[in-house]
């Protein structure tokens, strides 16, 4: 086998998903599971633009009070805050203090709104409709994408509605995060139990 790891439990992930227990069980339950409800997309679109320049592991650890912080990601709630909210957000050492990013967030439930009233449908929808016709097969980390046409197309797409903190990069990591592709290694457990794509 090449590019996993195989744990004491006798499954083979990637490097990054063999050490951390945190990172481990997010990669054995919910990354590359399909996400297809608007609250879900938000909450992840939201998360992926907060991680920008970090570690996915910084913001997974930050996820409960990010939930707490924006009201659970409901995007109706969300599109709600004001100036106070704002400044309470930045006050809040539990979430990345990033005014751009807290501004986008915020800007981003108001464009998923708008977005129910479009004829693409509302933001899960939208996003779905970019499923690409195969997906990539990695053997190893190198050899994972990290944007694609689609990914480069969704992120035209979302910031002709509105959007901010999209890129194409940004945009394909949303993509593998709620399996949209599967990027799981060849040789990993995980590969193709999404149910979207074949092993």
């Amino acid at each position: 086998m090449s590019g996993v790891v195989v744990g004491e439990d006798g499954l083979a992930r990637p490097a990054w998903a063999s050490v951390d227990p945190m990172l481990r069980d997010y990669y054995d339950t919910e990354w590359g599971m399909p996400v297809r409800d608007e609250r879900g997309v938000f909450e992840r679109l939201s998360l992926e633009a907060f991680q920008s320049g970090l570690s996915w592991a910084t913001i997974l650890r930050k996820r409960p009070a990010f939930r707490e912080a924006f009201a659970g990601f409901s995007p109706d709630a969300v599109a709600g805050f004001g100036d106070d909210d704002v400044e309470r957000l930045m006050a809040d050492a539990g979430i990345v203090r990033n005014r751009a990013k807290v501004l986008a967030t915020i800007q981003n439930a108001r464009a998923t709104l708008a977005l129910r009233e479009d004829a693409d449908g509302d933001l899960a929808a939208y996003v779905w409709s970019f499923r690409p016709e195969r997906t990539p097969r990695p053997r190893t980390h190198a050899d994972v994408p990290t944007t694609s046409p689609e990914s480069l197309a969704l992120s035209k797409g979302l910031k002709r509605k509105g959007f901010t903190f999209v890129g194409p990069t940004t945009m394909f990591a949303l993509m593998e995060a709620i399996g949209i592709v599967d990027t799981h290694l060849v040789d990993s457990h995980r590969r193709g139990t999404s149910g979207v794509w074949p092993n």
